[in-house]
């Protein structure tokens, strides 16, 4: 049995898709009830789905049918203000999984996130130790928190009981890719782009306030929601590999090259206008990030990573300019 917190969301619903299309299960599903994102589900076989506060009653009850926990659950809204709501979500339940985990002996896949970096001038390294992590200084309360996770686990590492079986930590950068309709404003550049791009209207970027990039020229590791999967997959596979790692391509690309790649998927020219970026966000702005990847491939991952313009191809062709956009 395969219980995935966040399951109904974006790269958990993503997650559900690998492991049935993989032959794996029971798939037990943790999310709230309602939504368009439970859309993102209508096409798995779900054994159960559990809300949030009793996931530890099903876990208490399922101890040992349970093969891991996969754990995409949290708020990543970058604009949540709340912090006890963001702690309780990101910080406390991740801590509590963690103890059971490691209790009941089952193995724990949980997503950290590129946020921890901040603004990037300490660099994307996922160094694990404590004075690598000391310098990170995220610049938001969904990064800080998952920030503050990763020290935690990473500092309290004791012996073989005090953690689960195995345990890898996900930086997630800058994922695109189907079942991210309920995400709005928060989705991917390419699902927003995409129905401008599709009535022949020009797509809309930020401009650049940094004298170093031209508008669109902010570069970002953009990587297709499928790599993650893989990577998930993985790492399933190899129940002795652990640790925190990043979950980018290792290859920076500018937002006016993900817009074009739109276009092209469509067989149109791009065209692209620019906006000021928005004051409350100007000051916290990311130019530029770019995962260190060696970590994970010395780990024995070698597959390629999608190249940008073939991810987006296979997103806008395969899901968006289709009358069904959910994997």
């Amino acid at each position: 049995m395969y219980v995935i917190t966040g399951g109904a969301g974006f790269i958990g619903s993503n997650i559900a898709w690998g492991l049935e299309n993989k032959g794996l299960g029971p798939l037990v599903i943790v999310d709230r009830n309602g939504g368009e994102k439970w859309r993102n589900l209508e096409k798995r076989e779900i054994s159960a789905t559990i809300e949030p506060e009793n996931l530890f009653a099903f876990l208490d009850d399922n101890a040992d049918a349970v093969t891991a926990v996969i754990h995409m659950g949290a708020i990543s809204a970058t604009t949540e203000t709340d912090a006890g709501l963001i702690k309780r979500n990101n910080f406390d339940l991740s801590c509590q999984i963690w103890n059971w985990c490691a209790a009941n002996r089952v193995r724990l896949i949980y997503a950290s996130s590129a946020a921890t970096y901040g603004d990037g001038s300490k660099g994307f390294d996922d160094d694990p130790s404590t004075n690598a992590l000391r310098k990170l200084q995220p610049l938001n309360l969904y990064g800080r928190s998952k920030h503050l996770f990763d020290r935690k686990i990473l500092r309290n590492l004791g012996d073989a009981n005090s953690q689960p079986p195995q345990w890898a930590g996900l930086k997630f950068f800058n994922v695109y890719g189907p079942n991210e309709v309920h995400k709005d404003r928060m989705s991917s550049v390419v699902s927003q782009v995409y129905p401008r791009a599709r009535a022949g209207d020009a797509a809309v970027l930020f401009k650049s306030h940094h004298p170093d990039y031209a508008d669109g020229g902010q570069l970002r590791d953009f990587i297709w929601v499928g790599d993650c999967v893989d990577i998930v997959l993985w790492l399933l596979d190899n129940p002795t590999v652990n640790g925190l790692f990043n979950c980018g391509t290792g290859k920076a690309r500018s937002f006016a090259d993900l817009a074009s790649a739109v276009y092209r998927a469509l067989g149109r020219e791009p065209m692209i206008t620019f906006v000021d970026t928005p004051l409350d966000i100007r000051d916290k702005y990311q130019y530029f990030t770019e995962a260190k990847m060696e970590r994970l491939r010395r780990a024995g991952y070698d597959k390629p990573m999608t190249e940008l313009e073939d991810g987006v191809a296979q997103y806008v062709n395969g899901y968006l300019d289709t009358s069904d956009p959910y994997r």
